[in-house]
């Protein structure tokens, strides 16, 4: 019975290194056809490496660093005013028309004040027009709803939501 165990052992240690050798061979074949295929670099990846390994701050010393200084204050002034919707106009009619506004006041949802007497005229002698861009701009929890800060849209100037409001006012006269 004891050779009989041994030449199955020997033979059960054959199959497993040939296993093991077959198994190696394909890992080193493997190896080899992945060094032979090129890769496009992603672009999504090397951006992405980019703002990881971007400085933080920028250090300006002497002349040239307030002059690198006064473009970076620049920059980041026309990037904040490229964001502003409706480039920035102020005009009331045309923010209402085409903005947030008119979905709620215009049907009066929520208690959104409509655009007659009743409704803004009303609010603007009782409250004040100053009031009620004070609220418009910062968001206002009524009894019958919720304003949300400019309308829901914080991109608008404060500027924008005066000229909104006041346009507004003079629409209920």
């Amino acid at each position: 019975m004891r050779t009989h165990d041994l030449a199955f052992l020997k033979r059960f240690s054959m199959v497993i290194a040939f296993l093991v050798l077959l198994a190696l061979g394909l890992i080193l074949f493997a190896r080899h056809l992945n060094g032979k295929v090129e890769y496009p670099e992603s672009v999504v990846a090397k951006q992405s490496l980019q703002d990881r390994i971007a400085p933080v701050g920028a250090v300006y010393a002497g002349a040239t660093g307030a002059a690198a200084q006064a473009a970076a204050a620049a920059a980041a002034s026309a990037a904040q005013t490229a964001n502003v919707p409706f480039d920035g106009r102020t005009d009331g009619a045309e923010i209402f028309n085409n903005g947030p506004c008119t979905g709620c006041h215009t049907a009066g949802v929520g208690g959104a004040p409509k655009l007659d007497a009743a409704g803004i005229g009303a609010r603007a002698a009782e409250q004040g027009v100053e009031m009620l861009i004070k609220k418009a701009t910062e968001g206002f929890t009524g009894t019958a709803g919720v304003m949300p800060a400019k309308g829901g849209n914080p991109a608008l100037t404060d500027d924008q939501m005066k000229a909104v409001v006041e346009w507004m006012v003079s629409q209920s006269k």
